[in-house]
This record gives structure tokens, sequence and C-alpha cells, in this order.
């Protein structure tokens, strides 16, 4: 019903969407203008409007663009094709390379990187474990993921974001897992393997082991729901840390016993972990900042075998992480 919905109603009211936005852009211009003096930061709305044509007009032009594979594929009979796969995920690169260095230049943002270079994983599959936090972040890290490292991402998401008009249709016909609260029977961390087996050399597999955005409720419902399941132990691990979730280890175990000898990326950011909905981009998107992202590499044979002790080993790094990010605050740009 999602994607039915989805290529019925969402992808035409987005393209529509676009055309009224261009047709009245300085109107629009115009009443971003005289908010700004009462925005924080310089000509905040004005820079968050163009973000949002940018944003738009790359989602229509991708829809048009998925259309026509759609033909072109046989009207869908071909589209899982490694040549059709090729073409969909140039389209998830242009996009993301567009929108980031129209984004980095609009919000003036410098990022920071802190790890292992992009040539340090020459033709190895990796599995990815990354901070979940905020939209911002896991858009930057596909970037990277993409662009520096030259990966094709298979990646699981929440099945909310198959709303997002070209996102939901391009993740669908690519490798990746949409997944919401498990029905009965269902067995996620199944799934899970399933798309981190059979890794060739330039793929990525991308896991959020927190399962969800950080912020402070959610941190103390989590604690809470590991005291309820009765895992204590854990439950005062995850009271030890301030700025991220517990790690749910399910999927990651999964991901490692699918895939063997591969290598994991550990990777951490900071700066858009407090945007989380409209309202935070409006009061909180960072603007003139320098933000960090940290990355690790975990050579296969330093990952423990037994899941006892991978648990505890995802514990560890997720302590690590923590106090990362408590050193890595974003850092005010000077003015120009």
């Amino acid at each position: 019903m999602t994607r039915v919905a989805q290529r019925v109603v969402v992808a035409p009211a987005t393209v529509a969407l676009t055309v009224a936005m261009w047709v009245g852009l300085p109107l629009w211009l115009v009443a971003a203008g005289l908010l700004s003096p009462f925005a924080p930061g310089w000509l905040r709305p004005v820079r968050l409007l163009w973000l949002l044509v940018v944003h738009l007009t790359l989602e229509s032009l991708a829809l048009v663009e998925l259309f026509g594979l759609w033909i072109a594929s046989g009207f869908g009979l071909w589209l899982r094709r490694p040549f059709f796969e090729r073409i969909h995920y140039d389209i998830v690169q242009a996009y993301l390379w567009i929108f980031f260095h129209e984004a980095r230049r609009v919000l003036r943002l410098q990022i920071e990187t802190v790890g292992p270079t992009p040539d340090a994983h020459p033709g190895e599959p990796l599995l990815v474990f990354c901070r979940h936090a905020g939209p911002g972040d896991s858009f930057t890290l596909m970037y990277t993921l993409m662009h520096w490292y030259g990966r094709e991402p298979r990646v699981v998401l929440k099945a909310a974001l198959a709303w997002d008009p070209a996102l939901g249709v391009l993740l669908h016909r690519l490798p990746s897992r949409f997944v919401s609260a498990p029905r009965p029977g269902q067995d996620r961390e199944t799934e899970v393997g399933e798309l981190a087996r059979g890794l060739d050399e330039n793929d990525a597999f991308v896991i959020f082991p927190e399962g969800g955005n950080f912020t402070p409720e959610r941190r103390e419902r989590s604690i809470a729901r590991l005291h309820r399941l009765g895992l204590h132990g854990m439950a005062r691990r995850a009271e030890e840390m301030v700025h991220v979730l517990a790690p749910r280890p399910g999927g990651v175990l999964a991901a490692l016993d699918a895939s063997p000898g591969t290598d994991v990326l550990l990777v951490a950011h900071t700066g858009l972990d407090h945007v989380v909905s409209v309202r935070d981009v409006w009061h909180a998107l960072p603007m003139d900042k320098r933000i960090s992202m940290g990355w690790w590499r975990i050579p296969r044979e330093e990952i423990p075998e037994g899941r006892e002790e991978r648990i505890e080993w995802l514990f560890d790094w997720w302590d690590r992480v923590d106090d990362w990010v408590q050193e890595h605050r974003p850092v005010d740009l000077p003015r120009r």
C-alpha cells in the first residue's frame, strides 16, 4: 500500500509542489528576507528556503528519471539487472553530490574527518556500523561512502523513510531493507543477514545499531526497555552513555554471521545530531560551523566469535563512540 500511494499520490504531488515553488520563488524570497531579522543566524530563512528548493528540484528530477528507467526496463521487467542497478546508483550519487555541495556552501559548513583515509580499503567489502544521529548525519554518511570510498551501499532503514518521494522508489529498486516493528513470526535478523550476504569488493553494508535517532527521551526509554527485559547489566552500561543510545545487537550479529571475514568500519558524527524534526531545522540547523566525522577500521580478526562476546565488544565500542562525541563538539567558524 505504501508503494502504491507513493507512486500515485506522493510522487506527482512532489513534482507539482516543485513547479509551484519555482513559479512563486520571487515572492518566497521576499517573505524569507522579511523574516530573517527575527530568526537566529545570518539570513537563516533565505538559506533554508534555497535548500528546500534545491531538495525539491532534485527529488522531482530523480522521479522523472526513475519513471523513464521504469519504461526503458520493459515497464520494470529488467530493473533488477546490473545495468539498471548501476544507473540507479549513479542517480543516487549525483543527487548526493549536488545537494551535499550546495548545503555546505549555503550553510557554510566544514566537515573534519578523523580516521582512515578513503583509500585504506581498496577492493574490500565493508560492514559499516554507524551512530544514528539524525537524517543530516545519515545523508553525510551516504555521501562519504559513495564519493570518498567508492562504495555501493546496502542500507537498513526505518520504514518511515519509504515515504520519501525519490528515496523510497530508489531504495526499493536497490539492495536495501526498510524495517519496522516486527510482526508475529517475522525474523528481522534473517532479513538483515540476507542483505549482508554476498558483498562484493565495492559494497558496503550499512546499519544503525541504535535503531533510532538519539534524543534524551529516547535514551531514557531505551534504558527502561533493557530493565524490563531483565538485561540489567546492559542497562547499567547504557546509563553510562550520555550522547548515544544503547546499541541493539541483533542486526549487527546477523551481519557479522552473514559476511564472515569482512572488516568493520565504525562511524560517528557530531554537529547534526540534534536536528531530527522540521522544527529543529528552523531553530537549530548548524550554520557557519565545523563539524566532525570519526572513522574506525576494525580488522575482522579483532572481533570475537561468540554471541555474548560480540555483544560485549559492541558495547565497548559504543562507549568509545560516546567519549568521542563528547570530545568533538561543533566549532564556530570565524566570520568572513
